[in-house]
């Protein structure tokens, strides 16, 4: 998600400085080369050694003769993007008024004047956070174009947000922007129909390739609506649903106002009718009748002709010819921009086997979802130009 971008990561004084180890390895893994930069409050919390051996680079705690904030955030600075990781209410305040006094205020004055990309990701007690100057300054901050990574409120306190979501806004910050100003709707996972009130019709999808098809499009400067059975996402707007028939009316309910659409939900093919009370256990034999769901891609299809919208097909047999049949006739009878698809034996997985079929055209991807999600968001940019 990062590959070859140069992260500049300050750090200041608060207790979630202890995370920013944690946080380098994350941004490395992402493909990135990391440098950081430290406040003496942030030195008293965690040893600048640390972060050395994190970034494997050497440490700025103070600014010397060697203006080290212009070397690494000027105009043709070494950084990408300046990460301020965590932000103390002090550094915010400072920030808004343009004091520097510290190594980090100091790089980030230089990174605005610069036009280098900053991303914020304040950490401090809920309290401070919630103080109106505090707020004033994070809305000034935000209006010069910097990114905001907005804390986890837990406990009293407004926690520094999850690697993952830090590492998704530093690639957004840094990234070709090629869905800027779209607004796509992924449906992400399983759902789930209610046999009675305890027990559910359902599939193996785990929903992890929905979710990084949504992060890697948020990630090219997309607005991104997830409808799923999950988690909150803090790269987009979640509607939450269980049953396909939930599923289709909240995509119905965004899809006036979208771009494209990535269904690349397991979505229920039957459905039933669920009984009031449990069904008692001890009968011989017990009949289901399952009723079609209406196919939400059709649904779409009908409400939006023209609308971009990127189909998934998942198949029992691992055959590549077998798999490129059934797609190319998904895509023809629902006229879709593409259709990725996959054996089932993936489900649930990290790793993943997949075939972007266009028409005559395929492409096989092997590897880490992300990768696929990627590629994915890559050519939906192409078909939304």
């Amino acid at each position: 998600m990062l590959e070859g971008v140069q992260v500049a990561l300050g750090v200041t004084g608060s207790i979630a400085a202890v995370r920013t180890v944690e946080l380098a390895h994350e941004l490395r893994r992402q493909g990135a080369t990391v440098r950081a930069v430290m406040t003496p409050a942030a030195t008293g919390i965690i040893h600048s050694w640390a972060l050395e051996y994190a970034t494997d680079n050497p440490v700025v705690t103070e600014i010397t003769g060697s203006v080290e904030h212009v070397e690494l955030c000027g105009r043709e600075g070494w950084a990408d993007v300046f990460l301020i990781a965590p932000a103390t209410a002090n550094t915010v305040g400072k920030m808004a008024a343009a004091v520097d006094d510290t190594p980090v205020t100091t790089c980030a004055t230089t990174a605005l004047g610069a036009d280098c990309p900053v991303v914020l990701a304040p950490a401090m007690h809920e309290p401070m956070y919630d103080h109106p100057g505090v707020l004033d300054a994070l809305d000034r901050i935000e209006s010069w174009d910097v990114s905001l990574v907005d804390p986890r409120i837990e406990e009293g306190k407004a926690k520094i947000a999850a690697e993952d979501a830090i590492v998704t806004e530093c690639a957004r910050a840094t990234g070709d922007n090629s869905l800027a100003g779209e607004r796509v709707i992924v449906t992400s996972g399983a759902t789930t129909e209610s046999i009675d009130p305890i027990r559910t019709l359902s599939s193996r999808a785990s929903g992890k390739t929905g979710r990084a098809v949504a992060r890697a499009c948020y990630a090219r400067g997309a607005d991104v609506v997830v409808v799923h059975d999950g988690p909150d996402l803090p790269w987009a707007t979640v509607e939450s649903v269980e049953s396909a028939a939930e599923m289709t009316a909240a995509v119905q309910s965004h899809v006036d106002e979208a771009d494209a659409l990535v269904s690349a939900a397991a979505i229920s093919d039957y459905t039933v009718e669920t009984a009031a009370e449990k069904i008692r256990s001890g009968q011989e034999s017990l009949d289901l009748s399952l009723v079609p769901t209406p196919k939400l891609i059709d649904t779409v299809r009908n409400a939006r002709p023209d609308l971009p919208i990127v189909g998934f097909k998942a198949e029992t047999a691992d055959v590549e010819s077998s798999l490129t049949e059934h797609a190319r006739k998904l895509q023809d009878r629902a006229n879709l921009a593409f259709v990725v698809a996959n054996p089932a034996s993936v489900m649930g997985h990290e790793e993943t086997q997949a075939l972007i079929v266009d028409g005559a055209d395929s492409e096989r991807i092997e590897g880490a979802k992300a990768d696929l999600a990627a590629r994915i968001a890559e050519r939906l940019a192409r078909e939304l130009d």
